[in-house]
């Protein structure tokens, strides 16, 4: 029978990803996520019965190690960029990493990828990557042989971070920004499930890896880019830090007040945190290099995704091509 894996998050943005690569490598997959039925389209990435979605609430010891009965390898994807609820930093992305971790080791799973992120630090003023710090040596921990994998920005066709201020150019002639020249090192979500797979089929050693793309850019350099991409011309606003404090304080004010029913999607006061720092691989750290896998460039795979953003959608190269012929 073939082996067998459980990915916590598979159906997320990079979860899905990695799902799809695992069951083309003739694996079962089972997809652990708090409502199996949204996603059903999992089941397309393999045979029938090949890759299964299942409930699991990672809060809960019984549904975390149910999920994984069986299981021949574990994938931790989950975690949180805005609290809500009893989703937060703490519970999702530093007990529920430990508990995954903990309950895979004493049913005799020795083998775990766990997704980070780059900036975990346990001295950090910012409670997502305290939390991701506290992850990490929760997982390390209970399985000091895990793979853990530290992912800058990454992007891809359903990112929240191009996608968002894309969409913003359809409706203002402005691109607010907070953290201008923070910068940045986006990596493709394929590249990020590559890495990913192999940790769990053992080509990876043991230890953390930072995943950054081929290039580090300023924040205001990715939108420019970004910009070029999708045909638009707009004024890039670096608004400053002080004016972001107002700004996340109100929001997240509104939050509280509404009872969370304003779940405040916008900027919070701990995202604004952290755009106050690099989010690049550190000097000296394992990477992409080590894995023996080359990264895509953003210039290679925005263009397949953020054309919908263009002003005349798909037809926007045959509209401006036509504009030059002569007759």
């Amino acid at each position: 029978m073939s082996k067998l894996v459980t990915i916590y998050g598979g159906s997320g943005f990079v979860g899905r990803y990695i799902a799809r690569r695992m069951a083309s490598e003739g694996w079962r997959v089972r997809v652990a996520v708090r409502r199996p039925n949204e996603a059903i389209f999992v089941k397309t990435y393999g045979v029938v019965g090949q890759v299964e979605p299942i409930l699991c609430n990672i809060r809960d010891d019984t549904s975390v190690a149910s999920a994984m009965h069986g299981a021949d390898a574990v994938v931790n994807c989950v975690g949180v960029l805005n609290e809500l609820g009893k989703n937060g930093f703490g519970a999702v992305q530093a007990e529920g990493a430990g508990r995954i971790a903990r309950l895979a080791a004493e049913q005799g799973i020795s083998r775990m990828v766990h997704i980070s992120a780059i900036g975990a630090d346990a001295n950090s003023d910012s409670e997502y990557a305290r939390t991701k710090a506290a992850g990490e040596a929760a997982v390390l921990t209970h399985i000091p042989d895990a793979v853990i994998l530290r992912p800058s920005v990454i992007f891809g066709t359903e990112d929240q971070f191009f996608n968002r201020f894309a969409g913003m150019t359809r409706i203002s002639p402005f691109l607010p920004i907070f953290g201008a020249d923070t910068r940045f090192q986006p990596v493709f979500v394929d590249d990020v499930a590559q890495a990913a797979v192999k940790g769990v089929l053992g080509q990876a050693a043991t230890g953390v890896y930072e995943l950054g793309g081929p290039e580090a850019k300023t924040f205001r350099e990715l939108m420019q880019q970004m910009l070029e991409v999708i045909h638009r011309r707009r004024i890039i606003i670096g608004l400053p830090f002080w004016v972001g404090r107002i700004m996340a304080g109100v929001l997240d004010m509104l939050k509280f007040v509404s009872f969370q029913l304003f779940p405040n999607n916008i900027l919070t006061r701990d995202q604004l945190k952290n755009l106050r720092r690099d989010n690049v691989v550190s000097e000296g750290a394992k990477g992409f290099a080590d894995l023996g896998i080359e990264p895509a460039s953003l210039e290679s795979v925005l263009p397949e995704y953020l054309w919908k953003f263009r002003p005349s959608g798909q037809y926007d190269d045959i509209q401006n091509s036509a504009r030059n012929l002569r007759i």
